[in-house]
């Protein structure tokens, strides 16, 4: 029996060794044959060559963890659509280094494929742009059409190019939520919805078929905020003022009347773009300006990502000497427990300020929050480890990039100052608890709960009526924690409770009205927030460290060698499957959405069941 056992177990240490073995003979052929791939997928940029910033995906602080060998294998049998991320400290970074780098001549904006994107982001671009004409450098902007927020970073160039059948689609910001009131009735699904403030509207999809005056009254004046922001930067770049901008129909149906309804020329009639132009003549006119490249067929040119691969080292080492000024991104809905990158967590999030804290080179850091809110739990978890670093004398900046509302304004109300852009979103300072009952949608298909219980507490279930003790109880708790948040506020704000209130109770404000109203410190970007930590700090001489979750060594193996562009070329994984066009009816559209917006909800996970969420944030993000 023991001669067995051991044999048993000898045997699966061998089968062991061999997988182990085995796989790791396949790592060093697939990394054997990526250095000899390497070598002939070398990027060279000549001498006089076009940079040409083809940005064909969203805009972000963080990018989404995606497990590598998940990823691949989606691309290899189902083909990838969706354009990947792209960071926007690396579209800053490339044309910085752009500027600097002599074989560098002229910046192609070529923005077919952005897609939408907030003002702030688009305005450290801009602010990017500018230093690379300020080098002497000329940018082109070239397009089919140009979308609002395509069009805000092609304001900056020298010449704005767009084919002869194209348009400029500039219609300003609006937001038209669906409302499911009705549809609930019909389904007899039945609410519960606990909420403080007036203008706290992330429920009122559920509980109206319209928006409320309170919501329309403070959803005005923000994007009327933006929106003007949106129009002085353009006509401040653009040979016009901001009367140019169409704001009703009439102008804009008398101006293409004008045009014989030709987008082309009346874009060009109005100094939207300052010539039409096909590819082709494009293509010629830079050829003209740089040269052509060895083959002939097109202008010397290097692409965003090319570029972005020379400029930024595979792997960053930090310096064991100097000292740091860390930053931690804190990007997406919050929630409680752990998550991955390009999420909030919690206990993830909390973990990441507790490293910087416990990370003796570490003096400052620089808490950047792109978050409309969420979990007011998972909000208190993160707050408590800003107020811990503050404890350890380490100096919190909170610095907002497009929104930092409700649990998003929560966690940065605790930072020693903070920092927004001037068109961040922000405030939202309210909480609410919802969800739903199905008892009467289940009896009408025949469907009953009933049963017995030792208290009056115990049982609970959607497919129950809720106890109206209980729902008194919830609105006590969210009246509750609503006192909360003022307490939180009005303590790291210097302010009372009322005053808090008063610009409190779920309204959204922009950053440069937030400045007036005391609920910020300073506007400025993330290098603004970065420079502000390390004066606290008193440092002169300092790096900067992002502060990112810790990959397992399995995970960081897998993530080099599939995340590695020639593996992926010789494995044909980066071939795109033909785009399918599905056309849905609207109905199955608007159940879709409500669908969304109701697992949303459930996604938050508060083990409290309170949230701090600002719905009105989705349209600046």
């Amino acid at each position: 029996m023991i001669a067995k056992i051991f044999k048993g177990i000898w045997a699966g240490i061998n089968f062991s060794r061999r997988l182990i073995i085995n796989f790791l003979f396949v790592l060093l052929v697939i990394v054997f044959i990526a250095g000899i791939s390497s070598d002939d997928d070398k990027i060279i940029v000549e001498e006089g060559s076009v940079l040409r910033l083809n940005l064909n995906g969203p805009l972000v602080e963080e990018k989404l963890y995606v497990d590598p060998i998940e990823a691949a294998l989606n691309d290899a049998t189902s083909g990838n659509d969706q354009p990947s991320e792209i960071l926007l400290d690396d579209v800053v970074e490339v044309i910085n280094e752009a500027a600097k780098d002599s074989r560098i001549s002229i910046l192609l904006l070529d923005l077919q494929e952005m897609p939408k994107a907030h003002l702030n982001k688009l305005k450290q671009i801009t602010n990017a742009i500018e230093g690379f004409k300020q080098a002497g450098k000329k940018v082109i902007a070239t397009g089919y059409y140009y979308t609002q927020a395509q069009y805000y970073i092609a304001a900056h160039a020298d010449e704005i190019a767009m084919h002869p059948y194209g348009s400029v689609a500039i219609e300003g910001y609006g937001m038209y939520p669906l409302y499911f009131k009705d549809a609930l009735e019909k389904l007899e699904v039945t609410q519960h919805i606990f909420r403080v403030g007036t203008f706290k509207s992330a429920v009122e999809p559920f509980i109206r078929n319209d928006m409320s005056d309170a919501a329309k009254e403070a959803n005005r004046v923000w994007l009327g905020a933006l929106w003007n922001e949106y129009k002085q930067d353009v006509s401040a770049v653009r040979p016009f003022d901001e009367s140019n901008f169409d704001e009703t129909m009439d102008v804009y149906l008398e101006k293409m009347q004008a045009a014989n309804g030709d987008a082309g020329k009346y874009a060009l009639d109005n100094q939207w773009v300052d010539s039409l132009k096909t590819t082709q003549q494009i293509r010629q006119q830079l050829i003209d300006l740089v040269g052509a490249q060895e083959d002939g067929k097109t202008f010397k040119h290097v692409s965003f990502r090319e570029y972005l691969s020379l400029v930024k080292p595979p792997v960053v080492f930090d310096n064991p000497i100097t000292e740091k000024v860390a930053v931690v991104v804190a990007r997406g809905t919050i929630v409680d427990g752990e998550r991955r990158a390009g999420e909030i967590g919690g206990d993830s999030t909390a973990a990441l300020l507790r490293k910087a804290r416990l990370d003796d080179k570490v003096k400052a850091v620089v808490l950047r929050i792109d978050s409309g809110g969420g979990s007011m739990f998972a909000s208190e978890v993160i707050r408590a480890e800003v107020l811990a670093l503050k404890a350890a004398g380490k100096p919190v900046i909170a610095s907002m990039s497009s929104v930092a509302a409700s649990g998003g304004y929560w966690i940065a109300s605790a930072a020693n100052e903070i920092w927004a852009a001037p068109s961040t979103i922000t405030g939202s300072i309210g909480v609410f608890g919802t969800f739903m009952t199905f008892e009467n949608t289940l009896s009408k298909i025949g469907v009953y709960s009933d049963g017995v219980a030792t208290t009056e507490m115990a049982g609970f279930s959607v497919t129950r009526p809720l106890n109206e003790k209980m729902a008194q109880v919830i609105q006590m708790s969210v009246e509750e924690a609503y006192g909360r948040f003022l307490n939180v506020v009005a303590q790291a704000r210097g302010m009372t409770p009322e005053e808090v209130d008063a610009i409190a109770q779920g309204r959204v404000w922009i950053a440069s009205q937030a400045l007036e109203l005391g609920l910020i410190d300073k506007l400025g970007d993330k290098q603004d927030a970065i420079d502000a930590a390390a004066a606290l700090a008193k440092l002169e001489n300092y790096d900067v460290k992002t502060i990112t979750q810790d990959l397992s060594p399995q995970e960081k193996m897998l993530q080099d060698i599939f995340g590695s562009a020639s593996v992926k070329s010789m494995l044909g994984l980066q071939t795109k499957a033909p785009s399918v066009l599905a056309t849905q009816a609207n109905l199955n559209s608007v159940i879709q959405q409500l669908s969304s917006e109701v697992e949303s909800l459930k996604d938050y996970n508060d083990p409290q069941g309170v949230y701090a969420r600002c719905l009105e944030c989705k349209v600046a993000q």
